[in-house]
C-alpha cells in the first residue's frame, strides 16, 4: 500500500525575533547559567600539569590532585608547594585514573593533534569512565583554543577541572 506524503514545508525565509538557529554539528548551549570553575586539579608532572597549578595559584583558584607516591615526576620530584595527595603506589597510571575519576572533566593540551603516552592514556581513561574530555592543540591557535575551552567548561558545568 503506497504511503501518502504531505508536501514539503519550506522553512521561513526571515528569522522571527527570538528564533534561534543551530548547526547540526554543534550541541545546543545550556539554558542555565554555567557553574563557576571552583578547582584545578593536576598530577603535577612537567609541562601543562604544573602550568595549570601555577595558573591556579596566581589567580587564587583552589588546586589539588593526585600524584605518585614519593611525589615522583618525569624530571625527579614534584617541587614542594603543590598541594597534591600521594597515591598508594608510585604508578603514574594510578595517579591519572584518580585525577580523571575525581574531576568533572579533563582537558588535554598538546603540541600536535596526535596523542601518545600519558596523554593518550588520559583520554582513554576519561572515555572509559564517561567523563567529558577536551583535547586542545597548538595547531588550532590560542584564541580558538580559549573559545573551545570556555564553551566546554560552560556546556559541562565544570567545577573541578583536571
Amino acid at each position: 500500500m503506497p504511503v501518502s506524503r504531505s508536501p514539503a514545508v519550506k522553512p521561513p525565509t526571515r528569522r522571527s525575533p527570538g528564533m534561534r538557529t543551530r548547526s547540526a554539528l554543534r550541541p545546543r548551549r545550556p539554558q542555565t547559567r554555567p557553574a563557576e570553575l571552583a578547582e584545578l586539579w593536576s598530577g603535577g608532572q612537567t609541562g601543562a600539569d604544573r602550568a595549570a597549578l601555577d595558573f591556579a595559584r596566581a589567580r587564587g583558584i583552589p588546586m589539588g590532585g593526585w600524584c605518585p607516591r614519593g611525589h615522583r615526576a618525569e624530571d625527579g620530584l614534584i617541587p614542594p608547594g603543590y598541594p597534591l595527595t600521594e597515591t598508594a603506589s608510585d604508578d603514574y597510571e594510578e595517579r591519572t585514573r584518580l585525577n580523571v575519576r575525581d574531576c568533572d572533566a579533563t582537558v588535554i593540551f598538546s603540541l600536535s593533534p596526535g596523542l601518545t603516552g600519558g596523554s593518550r592514556y588520559t583520554l582513554e581513561v576519561a572515555q572509559s569512565l564517561g567523563k567529558p574530555v577536551l583535547h586542545l592543540t597548538a595547531a588550532g591557535g590560542v584564541r580558538a583554543a580559549a573559545v573551545r575551552l570556555r564553551e566546554f567548561l560552560r556546556w559541562y558545568r565544570v567545577r573541578r577541572l583536571n
